[in-house]
């Protein structure tokens, strides 16, 4: 695994300026329970992605100590959605450790040191949504509603047809960040 990136992250941090009081609040636990990241109203999806990437960290991520796992069968990546606004450390943030996949990525895979949990992927740049792996979510949540970058899925891997596939980004989901970045700009729910 490539070196660690320096999380200078505290308890009640949001990830981009504030959150509005919403009272739907789903809680990312990591597997121990010492960290939770809360996320506020509605996700803006839920996807499996395929990548490349996603698929190099998720194995960097499984071979530490004690890690739950992180891709699925088929060789995805299960992530939810949400605005930065909308995320807030709320316990254990001290223990959260991103990591690259390579020197010049774009994004790390943000792990709870305690028990090595993903947790959520960041990235460098002004991205105005965090995936947050599903995974860290219990109850009712959203279900996956599109299988993303499905044209690097490992090579005898049978892609489920349960929701729409596609070979990079559908537009539909290009569809869900823009509106959302719409919203977050006029500070609406």
């Amino acid at each position: 695994m490539r070196k660690p990136c320096r999380a200078s992250l505290r308890e009640g941090d949001f990830l981009s300026g504030q959150s509005d009081s919403l009272s739907d609040i789903r809680t990312a636990r990591c597997s121990c329970g010492s960290v939770e990241i809360e996320a506020f109203g509605e996700p803006i999806t839920s996807v499996a992605c395929y990548c490349d990437t996603c698929q190099q960290g998720a194995r960097q991520i499984e071979a530490l100590p004690n890690a739950a796992p992180v891709l699925s069968p088929d060789g995805g990546s299960a992530y939810i959605l949400y605005r930065k606004d909308r995320v807030k450390y709320s316990k254990g943030a001290e223990l959260l450790k991103g990591y690259k996949v390579d020197e010049k990525s774009t994004t790390s895979r943000v792990v709870a040191t305690c028990c090595n949990s993903a947790m959520i992927m960041r990235f460098d740049d002004a991205k105005h949504w965090v995936p947050m792996y599903r995974a860290r979510f219990q109850g009712d949540i959203l279900p996956v509603q599109w299988r993303i970058c499905t044209k690097f899925k490992p090579e005898n891997a049978v892609i489920p047809t349960d929701v729409p596939s596609s070979a990079m980004y559908p537009a539909g989901f290009m569809w869900k960040l823009l509106t959302s970045r719409i919203a977050m700009l006029f500070n609406a729910s």
